[in-house]
């Protein structure tokens, strides 16, 4: 039988420690990467839904409950599973329009609780005559 030179035997199992302390933080690192891709994509989700709200409630004989549905409609087609208790709120005026839609971003990453939200904002159409005034 041959000996085992005493410098090899102390660094028995190092690899294994090595394994042990590094898997866990790359395994964190590459969910933090998954987490933060999904915000971006819950943000464009938001945006978009918040566009579409905005072309439905601005027009001349739209209203807010309108874009409220147009919004709904659009997040449970794109973005239900992503951005999650979403809440919209549509502000009309006479010369505005504004949409925010909110949310909370799928949670991939332990412990993380994020935000996603978008808005848009338009003028109202109206009918005006060429001083600018309302016929």
């Amino acid at each position: 039988m041959t000996a085992v030179p005493r410098g090899l035997r102390d660094d028995r199992g190092a690899a294994s420690t090595q394994l042990v302390l590094v898997v866990p933080v790359l395994l964190l690192l590459a969910m933090l990467v998954v987490q933060f891709a999904l915000v971006w994509h819950a943000r464009h989700i938001a945006q978009y839904a918040a566009a579409r709200a905005l072309a439905t409630a601005r027009t001349k004989d739209g209203t807010a409950a309108e874009g409220r549905a147009q919004a709904r409609r659009s997040l449970a087609a794109l973005g239900s599973r992503i951005l999650t208790t979403p809440s919209v709120a549509v502000d009309r005026t006479s010369t505005q329009t504004t949409v925010r839609v909110r949310g909370t971003v799928m949670a991939v990453a332990p412990g993380l609780h994020l935000h996603a939200s978008g808005t848009a904002a338009g003028p109202t159409e109206r009918l005006t005559t060429p001083a600018g005034e309302r016929p």
